[in-house]
């Protein structure tokens, strides 16, 4: 394994974490501009407020699941290194 695949591996685990709460947060988004158009309230506490409850809410439900990434991750690093430092 060299630097590229680190590299690789850590831009995917990146993508792999970040990417449900962002998708969490653009339906939520959807769903209050379509309340928002149908309505005809503009204010933009109404989608600022909803979004940072639900987004935290949705990344305390996920923290067990990330931080297991995270950890087999940093694992694998780890044995990386001990691989490396042996050569």
């Amino acid at each position: 394994m060299d630097l590229l695949s680190i590299a690789e591996s850590t831009v995917k685990i990146v993508l792999i974490l970040g990417l449900p709460s962002l998708l969490v947060s653009m339906i939520i988004g959807l769903v209050i501009s379509i309340f928002q158009a149908v309505t005809q309230v503009s204010d933009a506490s109404l989608t600022f407020v909803p979004k940072l409850i639900l987004v935290s809410f949705f990344i305390l439900i996920s923290l067990p699941w990330m931080g297991e990434h995270v950890q087999t991750y940093t694992k694998d690093l780890w044995d990386l290194m001990l691989i490396f430092g042996e050569k």
